[in-house]
């Protein structure tokens, strides 16, 4: 059965596909009414429009804050079809409204802008708009609603060819915007956390302190695209996003060519750009496993960089993940085909490089866009069965600068460089992780790494073990202290010159006197990057 739309409301601030869809709704007959820009709009196009003023017998008030909140408008909404609704909306003058075209005040756009002050934040908070959503929702048995551009034409379609809507369309559109209005909400919940009790309403949005981890978390996350499966075929997955602004992340990339992205991919994207951001100067990266394999700096440029990081680890790089932090050109994009990889990432890449990857169009490969600084208030958020821990994002990386020296011998400068460049890898490997690196005159590169072990010093073993002969002369990084002295010395035979660690074990003299022995040099940053 299919319900004929005699009346529509349409208030939209996306007026994307408006005046289409009110064209069409007039040449079926239906009665249009409007509010401000909007009924503009569709009269500058010859579109007869009743104004909800004139609807209602009540002008605009408040500068616009009230102009739908009346009865002829939720009465002619959320009025069931039956015997008695009938009789009331009759005794009162009311008529039914069978179609809602609504979407609301674009507050997430408003508060992403720089400048945006609190009281132009609150002002975009929409009142009118949820009210009627949720009262056209709750009606679905008669009243269908649109918020979704996509969704005009199918609707139009079905009108035409049937008359009216029908039942499964109404509830699925029900659906969506309870969706918008739960995400609007949450989104504006979110922001609201963040803003000080003595704010003041000239205050900036971008320069409010970040937000405390609240009693009650709203997300408001809203579903990218579905995966073709999870972590295994047997599960299913699906990409969410934040619908406010986020630090330089990969739920923002671009994807410019390629299969579709799965599960796993996006994993060890984010951890491969995680990484590479972290890096100063021209940088490659390549992941398996969330864990980097491969990672390089070199002052000769990301070309030079990559073909340090793959030298790293070649074996393993085999099937990984590539980051780098510059424009990509032809001739790293000739490099970048010439091996088997799953996904690239980069800032950007030059024309010939697009042309180069593209006789690969299997090979997936993403643009990033660039905000070097992490937003206000952002969260890391992780599920357990029947939940999520939610912790502050783990920023800090630059402890290494000013790193304790504990040992008797100093650390050179150019083991100084090393070292940043090595705690910093070690950030993003899996706890217990050990990361060995080496320098040249114009970078560094991984040469071993332990990831994920159950004991330090099997991490140190591993890494040790990777690394070979090119642990000669090499700097290690812990995540976290070293429990016993026995790290040290496995790294100490096997040529390690310097260590760098966060400290705090109760046994760090006794792996303080072990650095001595082997004549180490060894620094204290006092600060840990578990990454379980």
């Amino acid at each position: 059965m299919y319900t004929p739309v005699r009346t529509a409301l349409v208030s939209v601030s996306n007026k994307q596909g408006v005046v289409e869809l009110c064209q069409g709704l007039a040449a079926l007959g239906v009665r249009i009414l409007s509010t401000g820009g909007t009924a503009e709009l569709l009269r500058r196009h010859s579109i007869d429009v009743t104004d909800v003023s004139a609807w209602t017998g009540t002008a605009e008030i408040l500068d616009g804050r009230v102009k739908t909140l009346h009865p002829r408008v939720h009465g002619g909404l959320l009025a069931r079809a039956t015997e008695a609704h009938r009789q009331e909306m009759a005794a009162h003058g009311l008529e039914p409204i069978d179609l809602l075209v609504v979407n609301l005040y674009p507050f997430a756009t408003t508060i992403a802008h720089p400048e945006c002050t609190l009281a132009e934040a609150l002002e975009q908070i929409d009142i009118g708009g949820p009210a009627m959503l949720r009262a056209a929702g709750k009606n679905h048995e008669r009243v269908a609603v649109l918020t979704d551009p996509a969704d005009y034409a199918p609707l139009l379609a079905e009108l035409r060819i049937h008359g009216g809507t029908s039942l499964a369309t109404r509830r699925q559109l029900a659906r969506k915007a309870f969706q918008l209005t739960a995400a609007y909400d949450a989104v504006i919940a979110a922001f609201l956390e963040r803003v000080p009790d003595e704010a003041s309403e000239k205050e900036r949005v971008a320069r409010l302190p970040a937000a405390p981890l609240p009693a009650v978390l709203t997300l408001g996350l809203q579903r990218k695209q579905m995966l073709r499966y999870g972590e295994n075929p047997q599960q299913a997955a699906a990409l969410y996003v934040a619908p406010w602004p986020t630090r330089c992340s990969l739920a923002a990339a671009e994807v410019l060519q390629g299969k579709e992205l799965s599960y796993n991919n996006l994993l060890d994207l984010d951890a491969a750009l995680g990484l590479v951001l972290d890096l100063h100067g021209p940088a490659a990266v390549i992941v398996k496993h969330t864990n980097a394999c491969g990672a390089a700096i070199d002052q000769g440029g990301v070309l030079a960089a990559f073909r340090a990081a793959r030298v790293s680890d070649p074996v393993s790089a085999f099937g990984g993940i590539v980051a780098v932090n510059r424009q990509v050109g032809e001739e790293l994009a000739r490099e970048l085909t010439d091996m088997f990889l799953e996904c690239v990432i980069a800032p950007d890449y030059s024309d010939a490089a697009r042309t180069v990857l593209g006789a690969r169009p299997n090979l997936r490969v993403l643009r990033y866009r660039e905000r070097p600084d992490p937003v206000e208030g952002e969260l890391s958020i992780r599920s357990i069965a029947g939940g999520v821990l939610v912790q502050t994002p783990d920023g800090a990386v630059d402890e290494a600068l000013a790193a304790r020296c504990v040992s008797r011998r100093p650390a050179s400068d150019e083991e100084r460089r090393v070292l940043d460049f090595a705690w910093r890898v070690c950030k993003h490997i899996k706890s217990n992780a050990i990361v060995l690196c080496r320098g040249s005159a114009v970078g560094a590169l991984v040469v071993g790494v332990g990831a994920g072990q159950m004991s330090r010093v099997d991490a140190v073993r591993l890494a040790v073990e990777r690394a070979g002969d090119r642990a000669v002369g090499a700097v290690l990084a812990s995540d976290a202290f070293f429990p016993f002295r026995d790290g040290v010395d496995v790294a100490a035979r096997a040529g390690v010159t310097a260590i760098i660690q966060p400290g705090g074990s109760v046994r760090d003299a006794e792996v303080i006197a072990a650095a001595d022995e082997h004549s180490l040099a060894m620094l204290l940053t006092g600060v840990r990057h578990f990454r379980h």
